[in-house]
């Protein structure tokens, strides 16, 4: 399975042109159990990429899922992550600022939700 990168990214730089992005992929995968043994497949990579990461205990590794409401993002954090041990994980979702953050600068409360060495944060909506 190859996905190239390049089809999906957009660079904010350029104007960017909606029409010229297609609101429907081809399928990566032919068939159903093709996809779930890809699937399982890359669990098992993942599962032991976070075991090596948690013990390395050198980097700090942070996903950020933006999107607006409704875009799936819970659903993608849960697909994607389902072989990760949930004691290495944290989510954090960020909605409107509560009176303790407000008192605080932009960053504020996103940096204090950072992940330590050797965890995965995930940023449920960003602070962007």
């Amino acid at each position: 399975m190859t996905i190239k990168a390049k089809d999906y990214r957009v660079r904010t730089h350029h104007k960017l042109a909606l029409d010229e992005w297609p609101t429907n992929v081809k399928p990566v995968c032919a068939s159903p159990a093709k996809y779930k043994e890809l699937r399982d497949d890359h669990v098992e990579k993942l599962s032991t990429l976070q075991r090596l990461h948690y013990a390395s205990n050198r980097y700090a590794l942070l996903l950020v899922f933006q999107g607006m409401d409704g875009a799936g993002k819970d659903g993608a954090i849960r697909h994607v992550m389902s072989g990760v041990n949930p004691q290495g994980c944290e989510v954090f979702a960020f909605k409107q600022p509560s009176a303790e953050e407000l008192e605080h600068d932009f960053l504020w409360r996103t940096t204090r939700r950072l992940p330590e060495r050797g965890r995965i944060g995930i940023f449920n909506r960003s602070y962007l």
